[in-house]
């Protein structure tokens, strides 16, 4: 497998465009108020059991937009701890103003890179479930490299994921589905859960309002959800 703490791999293209974009009044205040509570240091490695004050199965979702899906995740299964990540600052303000407004104890946000993320804040074998959802799918053929579900993303996931573990995708592009499904296929250490088709979406992950508008327009989407195994 690739060593993922080498030069070239650190150095890699980042796979997102940071837009800070305008903050509104009320995700301003959700991030005074509500990141002291639920904000984490991408450079310190978490202790799940201490950080959600249980055992609870952890999800961890990657890029996760307003946080309308993730706060109803969340909301939904108080009985699995939750983390996300996101690099639009607004996102994570409008994320935190539903955390507060809801009362949500079992979730907790990184707002940086998610490469960073998980080689510096996660702990191998710590995680039930990653999830990505409608990543950038970098659409022009010259910046397929950017794209984030490369061989290297992959080998970092299966190592913070635990035996068993579900790592699950979804993207309304045709053609990035099939490159994260050949890429996913050829990785050693996972296996298709619905083999070798996509998955139906899972009562578990709420539509959008931007994947219900592309639905309505007759848009697909494809789901993918492949299982961490020991690799021989």
């Amino acid at each position: 497998m690739t060593n993922n703490n080498n030069p070239d791999f650190l150095r890699r293209i980042r796979s997102f465009v940071k837009r800070e974009g305008r903050l509104t009044p009320g995700q301003e205040t959700a991030l005074q108020k509500g990141w002291p509570l639920y904000g984490l240091d991408s450079t310190v490695l978490i202790d799940p059991a201490t950080l959600f004050a249980n055992d609870h199965p952890i999800t961890l979702e990657i890029g996760f937009g307003n946080g309308e899906s993730l706060a109803t995740m969340a909301e939904n299964n108080p009985d699995r701890n939750f983390i996300g990540i996101e690099v639009h600052r607004p996102g994570v303000g409008h994320l935190l103003r539903l955390i507060l407004e809801k009362k949500l104890s079992n979730i907790r946000l990184f707002d940086t890179d998610a490469i960073e993320v998980l080689q510096h804040a996660i702990p191998d074998h710590s995680l039930d479930c990653v999830q990505l959802f409608f990543p950038d799918p970098w659409h022009k053929k010259r910046h397929h490299k950017r794209r984030i579900v490369q061989t290297e993303f992959l080998n970092l996931i299966h190592a913070k994921l635990k035996t068993g573990g579900r790592f699950h995708a979804a993207t309304d592009w045709e053609n990035y589905a099939e490159h994260m499904l050949n890429t996913l296929n050829a990785h050693p250490g996972f296996v298709n859960s619905t083999e070798p088709n996509y998955a139906e979406r899972p009562k578990y992950r709420p539509l959008t309002k931007f994947e219900n508008r592309g639905l309505r327009l007759g848009h697909g989407v494809w789901d993918m959800i492949f299982l961490a195994e020991a690799i021989k």
